[in-house]
């Protein structure tokens, strides 16, 4: 029976390295496919091999769960087929079609574990395509991956966990932190304190790392919106507002994010219903509580179906192998029953943290309603605010993808990856809806932007030429 099972698993960060290692122990031998070099994802991506800091220059507090996640899928490496710097771009007909050095292939598998993680959430404002301005996923991949900063003078805002702890990470770096902008007010966070209570050692985290900023003087504002970056040649100043009105910071960079957004388009490809989460205010694959989808042999794992943190996405790792292991009827000495109730009971209990951090850090008021019409929102087209409230009122178009055919936003490189919570939000507003009656912009192959390869062709006198493939 294993032998016809060719289990597939899409991410090896904590998420894909668990279900991996729970996958191997039943005696199978999964693809383990990840877009990065090497494995880690995000939280804990790795340096390159001439970089010499230690973990905890890396990882902080998580240094010892970093090890542990790393060394776990570097034990595995003789057991699974491992294709690191390889994207799932599409699939269809029980295949994944991939891309790896420019060189298309396809994969064939019976079951699939999809572990993408997330990505940053943006709300723009203007002059947000500036060169310096980066999310802060992106600042945080330069300051691990590269060794650098993003600036010399950096202003940090957004909101949510992230926001805190990538400043922190600058700043015990040694990058010089101008500011922190929390768009969510200080009241609200005290509000959330007995849910976030719930998990006392996370919590505990989150505070020392804004008690260590406000130690080395690090300004934290709270209720504070970036309203408008400028300079010549790129970034120079930050215009934020607060309820006391307009201010001015000098810096030559700015990350920003509001939060994190599952990267689920694997998982609308391939069929799976999506239903609308309203403490995440964002539509997610809809699964079961140990990670089953609602295709057969589909299984989702880690905040690529949902917000909830490194350690929750290894138990959702875990779960989602155990749950193929008894799909697949595949014999062990082990009664799962009683981890898989220990992993459940835990994920419920992030659950209600995840509740707490949804009230403690919420996005800017009336965002959608304060930005102009120069703002651009879809960068890949160059499709402005302006633009999409004329085409609204032009066509009527009341659902996202009604907009997308209409306006285009959403339609470029990234199929809307970036943009398409910020159209959302400006087209509830324009037409008085709520978010979730809006609905989503459907997820379409290529996943990611994918290049043009130049294949040598034969013209009709035999001789070759170059054709795009």
């Amino acid at each position: 029976m294993t032998k016809l099972i060719k289990p597939v698993i899409v991410g090896a960060g904590p998420a894909g390295i668990r279900a991996a290692q729970t996958l191997v122990a039943h005696g199978l031998r999964p693809t383990v496919i990840d877009e990065s070099v090497k494995w880690g994802g995000q939280i804990y991506r790795q340096q390159p091999g001439n970089f010499s800091r230690t973990a905890k220059q890396l990882y902080g507090f998580e240094a010892g769960r970093a090890d542990a996640v790393l060394t776990a899928m570097r034990s595995l490496l003789s057991q699974v087929d491992y294709r690191p710097n390889t994207l799932v771009w599409n699939a269809e007909g029980g295949q994944l079609d991939l891309l790896n050095d420019g060189q298309t292939s396809v994969i064939d598998f019976t079951d699939i574990i999809i572990a993408t993680g997330a990505t940053d959430r943006i709300l723009p404002f203007k002059g947000w395509t500036l060169p310096g301005v980066f999310s802060l996923g992106g600042a945080q991949v330069a300051l691990k991956f590269q060794g650098c900063a993003i600036g010399k003078k950096v202003v940090f805002a957004g909101t949510g966990p992230l926001l805190y702890l990538v400043a922190f990470q600058y700043a015990k770096a040694g990058a010089n932190v101008v500011a922190i902008l929390d768009s969510s007010r200080l009241s609200l966070q005290v509000k959330a304190l007995p849910a976030l209570l719930n998990q006392p050692v996370v919590l505990a985290k989150g505070m020392y790392y804004v008690a260590w900023l406000k130690a080395q003087g690090i300004a934290i504002h709270n209720d504070a919106s970036p309203m408008q970056a400028s300079g010549a040649h790129g970034v120079e100043k930050l215009i934020w507002r607060n309820s006391q009105g307009d201010h001015t910071l000098d810096c030559d960079a700015i990350a920003t994010g509001y939060g994190l957004r599952s990267e689920s388009q694997l998982a609308d490809i391939l069929d799976c219903k999506f239903v609308f989460v309203n403490s995440d205010n964002a539509w997610m694959p809809q699964k079961d509580q140990v990670g089953r989808s609602t295709q057969a042999h589909v299984y989702l794992a880690g905040d690529g179906s949902g917000i909830q943190g490194a350690d929750a996405a290894e138990w959702a790792g875990e779960l989602a192998g155990l749950a193929l292991i008894e799909d697949r009827h595949i014999e062990s000495k082990a009664n799962h029953s009683l981890r898989v109730h220990q992993l459940t009971h835990q994920l419920q209990k992030r659950q209600a943290f995840g509740y707490g951090l949804n009230t403690a850090f919420q996005d800017p008021k009336s965002w959608a309603r304060q930005t102009t019409d120069d703002v651009v929102i879809c960068r890949c087209e160059e499709i402005t605010a302006g633009d999409i409230r004329t085409s609204v009122q032009a066509t009527g178009a009341q659902d996202l993808n009604r907009l997308k055919a209409m306006c285009r936003v959403g339609m470029g490189r990234c199929q809307g990856r970036m943009c398409g919570p910020a159209a959302s939000e400006i087209l509830a507003d324009c037409t008085q809806q709520s978010v979730q009656l809006v609905g989503r912009l459907r997820g379409q192959a290529p996943i990611k932007p994918i290049p043009f390869v130049q294949s040598p062709a034969t013209n009709a006198n035999g001789a070759n030429t170059k054709a795009a493939a």
